[in-house]
């Protein structure tokens, strides 16, 4: 079952990356100009964020086994479309139809971790999904410069898309097997709720992928705030469907407990902050050092190799130790890339930058996944869909506003500052994870105390 979850994870996760390197053999044959460089990746990007939520609670509706199959079928079906497209228009339609159906699949990877699995063998499955889930872009970047600069049967970008074919097909024959039977927790879908934040994700998303490229012209900026004001609507209108007796799209309750807002927060930055490492320390391998698309995606392996060896680790750690990693992870993360931006100026050095990137990579594992493991303890397996909804956004929004404006920051100053700026991000998260560990203390404290005058009045 984790393997079939994992894999369609790893899917979707690497085709928001997969086709940058592919984007020039897209352009020569297809044509299309600049729109083609534009819309083909951010169709998808976009079209994820603004659905993820509906996506999770979707899974609520009909079932999380039937919702991540369809979205898996889908999916599949997509990238099939994707592969064969004759011209631009129909690859960015069907990008579109792939991320919508990502969006239906993804959040019920999740959701049905939280529900199957506890005690070690979740934290075990949260240390693997966050691999796959991080690493996934890196790994887009790889695979897709293998299979473009091998141009298999002449196709030259199209096995981008069309390996998705055969390994979503192997997915539906095993998932039907594998995946348990989940019914239906929901009988109604919050029509208002998705309208409100379908419109402030819009809002907030567009100018985020598209106001670099157009110098942040007024209508960036109106959209940003109108943005934020819709968020603060819907916040409100989900309030009163609660209070009304109804099912939100969204249960905010998931947010109430300590230590939980503070948690998220440092995910939410850790992944923006990883985002934005790979953006800049990506342009200034090819751009600055005359690295090769392949070249530049494999110079990352060290840091993938950190991630996946504290990933795979960290739950067999002592609970004292565990309960240190989110502070400790970002602040390595941090050095990392404060060395990574002393050495960026004067070269590229392996000796010096191979042992830094692996390090940083374990860091941003030890930033992340304890604490995801760490929430979903604590707000438990009724609130599965809210967190995985509030999981899978979270990332997408951090990405994008990463990129957007650390990227600007990179092109205007180099990678030194840029990095400086990242690693002082990082310093922020170890914080907030600070504040989540102890309030997390508090509350066990508490529970003890109350537990131990309990026992004293019996």
């Amino acid at each position: 079952m984790l393997a079939v979850l994992l894999t369609g994870q790893t899917m979707a996760s690497m085709d928001g990356s997969i086709v940058t390197v592919a984007l020039p053999s897209i352009q020569h044959d297809l044509g299309g100009g600049g729109v083609v460089l534009q819309l083909v990746p951010s169709a998808y990007l976009l079209t994820l964020g603004l659905l993820n939520v509906t996506g999770a609670r979707t899974g609520d509706l009909i079932g999380h086994r039937r919702a991540f199959l369809g979205g898996l079928a889908a999916f599949t079906l997509a990238s099939l479309l994707c592969g064969l497209a004759p011209a631009a228009p129909v690859l960015v339609a069907a990008r579109v139809a792939q991320a919508a159906a990502a969006a239906l699949m993804v959040p019920q990877v999740f959701s049905l971790i939280q529900l199957r699995f506890d005690g070690a063998a979740r934290k075990q499955a949260i240390g693997l999904y966050s691999m796959v889930l991080a690493l996934g872009v890196a790994l887009g970047q790889v695979i897709g410069g293998l299979v473009v600069g091998a141009d298999l049967f002449g196709l030259t970008w199209r096995p981008v898309f069309l390996v998705n074919v055969l390994v979503g097909a192997l997915l539906m024959v095993v998932g039907l097997r594998a995946l348990p039977e989940s019914p239906p927790v929901a009988r109604r879908l919050d029509l208002g709720g998705v309208a409100l934040l379908t419109a402030a994700m819009t809002a907030l998303i567009v100018p985020l992928i598209f106001g670099r490229q157009y110098g942040w012209p007024g209508w960036a900026w109106a959209s940003l705030l109108t943005g934020l004001v819709l968020l603060v609507v819907f916040v409100r209108f989900e309030g009163r469907v609660v209070r009304g007796g109804g099912l939100p799209l969204l249960d905010l309750s998931v947010l109430r407990p300590a230590g939980v807002r503070a948690a998220l927060i440092t995910c939410v930055m850790v992944m923006g902050c990883y985002s934005a490492f790979l953006f800049v320390l990506t342009l200034h391998l090819q751009g600055d050092l005359g690295f090769g698309p392949l070249a530049a995606g494999l110079a990352f392996v060290p840091y993938a190799i950190g991630f996946a060896a504290l990933s795979l680790t960290w739950a067999r750690l002592p609970e004292r130790v565990q309960s240190d990693l989110p502070v400790a992870g970002p602040a390595v993360f941090a050095a990392g890339a404060l060395a990574v931006a002393v050495f960026a100026g004067d070269g590229w050095h392996p000796a010096l930058t191979l042992p830094v990137l692996f390090l940083a990579g374990a860091g941003h594992a030890a930033g992340y996944s304890p604490l995801v493991a760490q929430v979903a303890a604590i707000v438990g397996p009724d609130r599965a869909s809210a967190l995985s909804a509030l999981n899978s956004t979270g990332p997408v929004l951090a990405s994008v506003s990463a990129v957007a404006g650390l990227g600007g920051l990179y092109l205007s100053t180099g990678p030194g500052f840029t990095l400086a700026v990242v690693a002082a991000l990082l310093v922020a998260g170890a914080l907030s994870a600070a504040a989540a560990r102890t309030a997390w203390r508090r509350r066990t404290r508490a529970v003890s105390r109350t537990r131990a005058r309990s026992y004293g009045g019996a």
